[in-house]
Formats: structure tokens, C-alpha cells, sequence
């Protein structure tokens, strides 16, 4: 007898790296057929993080892009789910996040009464604006969701203070701790030539940049880019990796504003064991990523946030990460004080990570299983890991 099939949906590199561990735990588990599901939106990202976990696409929907707009991109993705399900029904489906796929898998998946399952469900910046779209994405999720699988308490609390059924939300931390603890632990040769020979014999400390969201892109990436250079300018003895977002105009900038500049390496977007290998080495991390402030503490690795507002206050709150926007002088400030303070530095993450134990893709697994009634409900995530 077959299993009931479960579409676990993704169209992002984060969105295939926090769904990846699930479908391994499902198969693991053995109660549900886990079907990795590529939306179309990044293919070859998605294809490229899969592999970083020796997974695949078993389905990859094709969606043609003319405008490369939010509406064209929801009405594409949502048009091939449709057509998908009318000939293979899973049982439940998952989606991850706050990106357009997200939105896109769970308004087809409702709109064919197919239960939907939010993971890292309840996040919350309180600013429609920032980040924009995905504060509304997220919101709109949890309206359809019918398991809502909250990263950590406070995410639940949010949950809950927008009267979402306790018995319907379930704490099971985030599966990206689980993804990159696991491979970055196969400290695999890292796969980019830049990477590898920035890398080799360096005895400098290493600081990780990372400014990727459409937010940070013209004024405030010059600016991030200006404290770069003076970073390096005032500490010899660090080494500085950015990898660029693909986007063209945003490459040439990152070029120009770092042209000829030594120890400092600009490279493409990073395959995932790359970039967590060099997480796991880093000394400090410079980023507007939402999932690198949820990896960093499991490293022991503190996190500058080059964003005015972020939903991951827990960062904030346990210490380990902090708020520096893009202004040039506060975040010269702020790194300056960590790379010269090595016990101010190791301050900010003694704590451990409030993200996750590495478990939560066990949890996500047998939660998924209790809501279609084959298994006993998970307990919730408590406390937190080194």
C-alpha cells in the first residue's frame, strides 16, 4: 500500500535548505511520501541547495517569466500547481516562509481543500513596508494554514495574538539549524575556486558579508560597501567574503565599490555547503539574510543585521545579533568593537542559538503525520543548543 504523499513546495535557495531535512526525516519516519516540489522561481538555486543534501526535485514546474513581476511570478506558479494537483492530490502540502512560492502553494493548495502546513510559521516585523513583500506573504499564509509550525516562542505568540487556534500552532524550531549543522559537520572542500584560494593558509580572521535583500540594493549597499573597505582598511589582519546577489546591476555595484580592494573576495551566490563552511569558520558575520541570523548562532558566530527592522528579534533578544542598518559609521563601529574584543565578541552568543536544537525537521515530520491522523503529535521544542 502507498504512502500518502505529502508536496513539500520551494522556489528559493533558503526555502529548498529549511525543507530539505523534512523530507528527509519523512522518509526516515516512513509514514508519509515526501515529494520535493520546485515552484519555478529560482530553479537552479533550488537545484543547487537540494544537491547540498544529496536530494532532488521530483517535480519542477515551469513557469514562463516575460515582466519578471510578483503578479506574473503567483499567477504562473499557482496556474501549474492547479494542473498538477488536478492529476496528483497530495495529501498535505508544505510551504515555507514568507516568498511569493509560499504565498502561491498555499492559495492553490486551499483553493483544492488540500490541508496546508506554514513552516517557520509567525513571524512578524510589524511593517507591511519592510521586508516588503514577505511581511504580507507570511501574513496571508497563516490565514489558509491549517498547522502552523512556529520557529520559536515568540513567533507562536504571534500566532496566538492573531487568534490562530492554540491546538493548530506547534513550537518546533527551525529547520535551517538542522540543515546547517548537518552540513557543515562534512566540512566538505569548498566547490568555488575564489573561496578555496581566498581560503587556503589564511591565518586572518574571517568576516562574512552578505547584502541581498532588495531593500539594501543602491544607497544602502554603497554605503554597507563603504564600511567594508574601512573595515579592511583599519584591521590587516582580516579577510573579508561577500558573495554578490546574481541580479547584474547589483554585481556591478558590489565590483565598483570594492574594485582592487586586497583581501576582500567577491564571488557568485555560494552552493550551500560553501556558504556554511564559511559560516561555521567565520569570526563575525555582516548580513541582511534572515536565515544566516538564524544559522550564525549555532557557530557561536555574532551577527551585524544590515537592516533597520527585523522579524528575527530573538537575535536581539538573546544577544546575539544586532541591529546596524546600513549607516556606515555605526557598523565600522560596531565590527571594530567585536574584532577588537574577543571576549565582547564570544558575549554575544553564550546564550546558544534560540532557533532551533536540531530537531525541528523530526518535529516537522510527525507533525505533518498527526494532522493527516497517522501518528501521535510531537512535543514542542524547549530551550535551545549550542
Amino acid at each position: 500500500m502507498s504512502l500518502p504523499e505529502v508536496h513539500l513546495i520551494g522556489g528559493t535557495r533558503p526555502e529548498a535548505v529549511k525543507l530539505a531535512p523534512v523530507a528527509l526525516a519523512m522518509r526516515e519516519q516512513g509514514l508519509v511520501e515526501p515529494v520535493l516540489l520546485a515552484s519555478g522561481q529560482h530553479p537552479a538555486m533550488v537545484t543547487q541547495a537540494l544537491a547540498a543534501f544529496d536530494l532532488a526535485a521530483d517535480v519542477t514546474l515551469t513557469v514562463e517569466r516575460a515582466t519578471g513581476s510578483q503578479a506574473e511570478l503567483l499567477t504562473g506558479m499557482i496556474r501549474e500547481l492547479e494542473a498538477l494537483w488536478e492529476v496528483r492530490t497530495p495529501a498535505a502540502v508544505i510551504v515555507q516562509g514568507d516568498t511569493t512560492t509560499s504565498l502561491a502553494g498555499a492559495l492553490a493548495a486551499f483553493w483544492r481543500r488540500i490541508p496546508v502546513v506554514h513552516l517557520e510559521a509567525g513571524l512578524r516585523s510589524g511593517d507591511l513596508d519592510s521586508p516588503f513583500p514577505e511581511e504580507a506573504n507570511r501574513k496571508l499564509v497563516a490565514q489558509v494554514a491549517s498547522l502552523h509550525l512556529a520557529p520559536t516562542p515568540l513567533a507562536a505568540t504571534n500566532l496566538l495574538d492573531e487568534n490562530v487556534a492554540p491546538a493548530d500552532v506547534l513550537v518546533t524550531g527551525n529547520t535551517v539549524v538542522d540543515a546547517t549543522l548537518a552540513v557543515a559537520a562534512r566540512r566538505l572542500p569548498y566547490e568555488n575556486p575564489q573561496v578555496a584560494a581566498a581560503r587556503a593558509g589564511s591565518t586572518n580572521r574571517l568576516v562574512l558579508v552578505t547584502a541581498h535583500r532588495r531593500e539594501s540594493w543602491g544607497q544602502p549597499l554603497d554605503r554597507i560597501l563603504a564600511a567594508v573597505r574601512e573595515l579592511v582598511a583599519q584591521h590587516p589582519d582580516i579577510d573579508v567574503v561577500l558573495p554578490s546577489h546574481p541580479n547584474p546591476a547589483v554585481r556591478a555595484q558590489v565590483e565598483a565599490g570594492l574594485a582592487g580592494l586586497a583581501r576582500v573576495t567577491v564571488t557568485d551566490p555560494l552552493p550551500y555547503a560553501d556558504l556554511s563552511r564559511l559560516l561555521s569558520e567565520a569570526y563575525l558575520v555582516l548580513t541582511d539574510s534572515g536565515g544566516i541570523q538564524e544559522e550564525a548562532p549555532s557557530f557561536g558566530v555574532p551577527a551585524l543585521v544590515l537592516r533597520d527592522v527585523t522579524e528575527r528579534v530573538e537575535s536581539l533578544q538573546a544577544g546575539c545579533a544586532l541591529l546596524v542598518g546600513s549607516d556606515t559609521d555605526l557598523i565600522v563601529k560596531e565590527a571594530s568593537a567585536l574584532l577588537d574584543d574577543r571576549a565582547r565578541r564570544d558575549a554575544m552568543t553564550v546564550g546558544g542559538n534560540p532557533y532551533g536544537d536540531g530537531h525541528a525537521a523530526r518535529r516537522t515530520a510527525q507533525a505533518t503525520a498527526a494532522l493527516l491522523g497517522l501518528t501521535a503529535a510531537p512535543a514542542a521544542m524547549v530551550g535551545v543548543s549550542r
